[in-house]
């Protein structure tokens, strides 16, 4: 029997620095059909202002809300901030190799979405100075860390409609 894996902590600040500084995401196994979470959360973050790059082999050449699909990261024209992957975790490893034999330069973070952790590629990453969360949603963490859960009843223990004793 194996050991369960540990829950992955990430502080809200180091979450939030990387929300904050990124522009262009490529979003590795983004998909057109609607109801994929891939597709609403490339959907949400396109509204937040991001720059989507989706890519997935299955639908290249085709588009989602206007944004090429590419076949691989090599076939990307310009440069990106992060990579989202939407893969299982036995895709990250290969995922990550493409990546760093890119070389791209603007590359400062990997993240991988909800369920998906691979400690070894996460490691490699690492090594090569990129920043990496593993089993989190770029698109939760924004309405999380931003307030936009709250809308719905949520309580993030991020904002709080008590009045602040003033000091």
């Amino acid at each position: 029997m194996t050991a369960p894996v540990k829950a992955l902590y990430y502080e809200d600040d180091y979450i939030k620095d990387i929300l904050l500084n990124i522009k262009k995401i490529v979003m590795v196994g983004a998909s057109p059909n609607n109801s994929r979470p891939s597709n609403f959360a490339m959907k949400y973050l396109l509204n937040k202002g991001y720059d989507i790059i989706p890519v997935n082999p299955n639908h290249a050449s085709k588009y989602i809300y206007g944004k090429l699909i590419y076949n691989h990261l090599r076939d990307i024209p310009y440069e990106y901030d992060m990579i989202d992957i939407f893969r299982p975790s036995c895709a990250v490893p290969k995922i990550i190799d493409d990546a760093l034999e890119l070389n791209i330069k603007s590359l400062s973070v990997i993240w991988m979405q909800l369920n998906i952790k691979n400690n070894e590629a996460a490691s490699r990453a690492k090594d090569a100075g990129l920043k990496v969360i593993m089993d989190r949603c770029p698109k939760i963490e924004y309405a999380r860390l931003f307030g936009e859960l709250g809308w719905s009843g949520i309580n993030t223990g991020i904002l709080s409609a008590k009045k602040r004793k003033l000091l």
